[in-house]
């Protein structure tokens, strides 16, 4: 299973300069209910959401979301190796959340500060390319 960030999706959405590759959208996909939020967020920040929202939908709808629920959210409360972000806190709570229950899991993001974290932490990284 693999867990994308938002960094993920935003950058297939905006055909941004590194994409991810094709086969990761064949790949079991996981996400935080969080990453729907940002990415609707920063769409309409941009000035998007008419031309993206779309694809947007399609796209989350392809993840399976977790909910914000109080487990996840007691772990991004609790110390981790690196300083972290909040949102970046509860992604990576997210990841430790299914890991918790045994579920084989790899991170996919571009954001450094994610990577160096999820490292310090034992959690696989997805390569990008």
């Amino acid at each position: 299973m693999i867990y994308l960030d938002t960094s993920v999706v935003l950058a297939q959405l905006l055909a941004e300069d590194r994409r991810p590759p094709a086969a990761l959208w064949d790949e079991r996909l996981v996400s935080s209910r969080l990453t729907e939020y940002e990415t609707v967020v920063r769409l309409h920040g941009r000035g998007v959401w008419e031309s993206h929202g779309e694809p947007a939908r399609e796209l989350l709808d392809r993840l399976s979301l977790l909910e914000l629920a109080p487990p996840v959210l007691e772990r991004a409360l609790e110390p981790f190796p690196v300083p972290m972000r909040t949102l970046d806190a509860i992604h990576l709570a997210s990841v430790e959340f299914l890991r918790s229950r045994r579920v084989k899991v790899s991170l996919a993001t571009y954001d450094s500060r994610m990577k160096g974290a999820a490292s310090a932490l034992g959690i696989p990284l997805e390569p990008l390319g």
